[in-house]
């Protein structure tokens, strides 16, 4: 029987949870005729979770496949909706074609905003030993300028801008990218297309959502030691260390991604934390609110949140195997070490032979550097705008995210059948879907790519993702010498 407090908190919970699909609905202006199916995709988003709410609120019994079968139509609707606006877009903007004039007229076509002065300026930016423009095309609100690129990419990029910001101040920005037949072009838009901040509402969203987390993360903390807070007030002040150690990592891998952000002068959103009963969070959201310069410094941003997380979770974990001794506060089976490849390689060269007995007690430290490195990890998957994706995206471009995103969706929903007591690969996979599948939008100069150490730290990065998530073969376990 759910208490009061329980039921408060799924009601709780679905309010959350609807928010944050009017938060992505919300994202995109959409002309008059295509707002009815961006209705209709908020609908499919919501209606399935309103369900299973319900399901938990009324204690209906519902398994991990009925919650799957529960969201599968509801993300088939919502990728064929998507795809139904997306055609719906494209039509629009060929009728909005036919309706502009010609590129010589005060308008451009496809409602183009650089008139044909600004258009001849433009075409005197180009040179022989830089871009050679041949050809000039409506896009959007602004102009693409098909050639051929004559000299580097990234002296390139910063004489054709300097030239431009040299007519026109900050009105336009220009981009150096690679068009679809796979050679480099230049397109023009007005800086009116730059991000947008963030509106009152989403602010207060995050905010709500900040405080879902800190009570997610504290009961999480008290389910470790042994007791559920929301029965157990009085018992408060024993879940505010731990809860506080696992808030300092998951703070300095967002502290990384703002420090790395601010020297580079790009600006990012408020967070938009995640939270989940399971682990305490998932981290958080962190959205672009300024134009990145190029691959180099998406990869570094991307990267620095990760990174921070990562080192510090290793930390603490190391720490609370050392301190671990007969009589720690906590204790675990053997068997649980198996769940990680690193995690036992590290539970073995500084327990040893202790990994031999059935049950080992061991310090809280190691438990919160586990869970850091749960979520560092599942952020480092390569998909969409996931810091894996993003990193995954500075070094092999777009179309390359496109592909790792549906084959981790894939790698996700078998393990999700394979191991259906296990919640949070289903979790990741809508996470995934709704809210982080489309790549990061494109940098101002996408030919110029990140040098090869960053390359090599983007492998690195994956491969300590796969060791902390998956887990010891039986082979491994023997070597290791695991369990009594």
């Amino acid at each position: 029987m759910l208490t009061l407090s329980e039921k408060a908190l799924i009601f709780f919970s679905l309010t959350i949870t609807i928010g944050i699909f009017f938060l992505i609905n919300n994202q995109t202006n959409f002309s008059k005729g295509i707002k009815f199916f961006s209705r209709l995709r908020l609908i499919s988003l919501i209606s399935p979770w309103i369900i299973i709410f319900a399901f938990l609120f009324f204690e209906i019994e519902l398994s991990l496949i009925n919650i799957f079968l529960i969201l599968l139509p509801s993300s088939l609707s919502y990728i064929y909706i998507s795809q139904l606006i997306k055609r719906k877009q494209e039509e629009k903007l060929k009728e909005d074609d036919l309706l502009q004039v010609k590129l010589d007229s005060n308008k451009n076509a496809n409602g183009s905003l650089i008139i044909s002065q600004d258009l001849l300026i433009m075409k005197n930016i180009f040179s022989i030993d830089t871009f050679f423009s041949t050809e000039s095309i409506p896009y959007e609100e602004g102009i693409i300028f098909r050639g051929n690129l004559r000299g580097d990419p990234d002296a390139t990029y910063k004489l054709l801008s300097s030239k431009l910001r040299t007519h026109f101040d900050e009105k336009y920005c220009l981009f150096l990218v690679e068009g679809n037949e796979g050679k480099p072009v230049v397109i023009v838009l007005p800086n009116t297309n730059n991000h947008k901040a963030m509106t009152t509402l989403q602010k207060n969203l995050a905010i709500v959502l900040f405080l879902a987390t800190v009570v997610t993360s504290l009961e999480k903390t008290s389910i470790l030691l042994g007791f559920d807070l929301f029965d157990n007030w009085n018992r408060f002040h024993e879940v505010i260390p731990i809860t506080l150690a696992l808030w300092i990592i998951i703070a300095f891998h967002e502290i990384g991604h703002l420090l790395v952000a601010s020297f580079y002068n790009i600006k990012l959103s408020w967070p938009f934390f995640l939270p989940i009963w399971e682990i305490g969070s998932f981290g958080a959201i962190t959205r672009f609110e300024s134009l990145i310069p190029n691959r180099k410094t998406l990869f570094d941003i991307s990267f620095a949140g990760p990174a921070f997380s990562g080192i510090i979770s290793i930390v603490l974990l190391v720490c609370g195997l050392i301190f671990s001794h007969p009589g720690s506060l906590l204790q675990m089976t053997t068997q649980s070490f198996q769940k990680s490849i690193l995690i036992s390689v590290l539970a073995k060269f500084i327990l040893g032979d202790q990994l031999k007995n059935s049950i080992i007690d061991i310090n809280p430290l190691f438990i919160i550097g586990w869970l850091g490195l749960i979520i560092t990890a599942l952020n480092l998957m390569p998909a969409g705008q996931l810091d894996g994706g993003r990193i995954l995206q500075s070094i092999y471009g777009r179309e390359t995210v496109r592909k790792s995103t549906i084959i981790t969706l894939i790698i996700l929903g078998i393990v999700t059948i394979l191991n259906p007591t296990n919640p949070i690969p289903l979790y990741w996979i809508m996470f995934i879907l709704f809210l982080q599948r489309d790549t990061e939008k494109p940098s101002l100069n996408e030919l110029t790519e990140p040098n090869n150490i960053r390359a090599i730290l983007a492998l690195i990065s994956i491969s300590i993702m796969l060791l902390i998530l998956m887990p010891l073969n039986s082979l491994l376990v023997e070597s290791l010498g695991m369990g009594g």
